[in-house]
């Protein structure tokens, strides 16, 4: 189920990438939203419509400020949005007082949904870049890449024989598509494919490490945030190997 979530997130923004920025801005603002909403369900701790806000204003800050902020400065408001989150995150906790449940639990796992999600604002960073400039060819190598290691997270195997099957298959698809569709550079494309690939495998290894069923809001949750999380990423990659 997660592993479809992150098919439909992954396909989303690739398809807006293809209509205009504002499209992207508004696929990613959702897929915000519906991380947040499931994020602490999947932590499993209390004070959830807190946290869940705490996420969802500091990631939808980071994305609003790449969508205003000029080509080579999307990001630079990315920590300062990331800063408030955490901020925001300690200070739910003092306000729970002492000796509330979960409390390091609480201020660990949001944190790092915080994080995660903001850095879906790189999706949207990608699309001012000029190697996306009308054809947005580096975000369909992106997104084949990465689909091609969630299929990969499918199958019933142990993580030392998926894992680098993984990010194998997601290093050879990206240029591959880049070949037959773009005219992005082999080298580059292989580069953030296996990038890419990682991090999904490294998600799968979180996901199947849990002994708890998960429930609908942090299915959903689980799925999107790893695509958020490549969204800064591919941004900076693309800057360092394509710009």
């Amino acid at each position: 189920m997660a592993a479809l979530v992150a098919v439909v997130a992954l396909a989303a923004i690739v398809g807006a990438s293809y209509l205009s920025l504002p499209a992207t801005a508004v696929v990613v603002g959702v897929l915000v939203l519906a991380a947040a909403i499931g994020w602490p369900y999947v932590l499993g701790v209390p004070a959830r419509k807190s946290q869940s806000t705490a996420i969802a204003l500091s990631a939808l800050a980071a994305c609003a400020a790449a969508y205003v902020s000029p080509s080579g400065a999307a990001l630079t408001w990315l920590p300062v949005a990331v800063a408030l989150g955490l901020g925001a995150v300690f200070l739910i906790q003092l306000l729970r007082g002492t000796g509330q449940s979960f409390r390091l639990e609480s201020t660990l796992g949001t944190s790092s949904g915080v994080l995660l999600t903001a850095l879906g604002a790189g999706w949207i960073a990608a699309e001012n870049l000029s190697v996306n400039a009308g054809t947005s060819g580096v975000t369909l190598v992106t997104g084949i890449s990465v689909l091609a290691a969630l299929l990969v997270t499918l199958l019933p195997w142990p993580d030392r024989m998926v894992a680098p099957i993984g990010v194998l298959l997601a290093a050879l698809a990206g240029p591959l598509c880049a070949l037959v569709f773009t005219d992005v550079e082999e080298l580059p494309a292989a580069v953030i494919g296996a990038v890419c690939g990682a991090v999904i495998m490294a998600a799968r290894r979180l996901v199947i490490s849990r002994d708890t069923p998960l429930s609908a809001p942090a299915l959903i949750a689980v799925g999107a945030a790893p695509i958020l999380g490549l969204g800064s990423l591919v941004y900076f990659l693309e800057r360092l190997l394509l710009s």
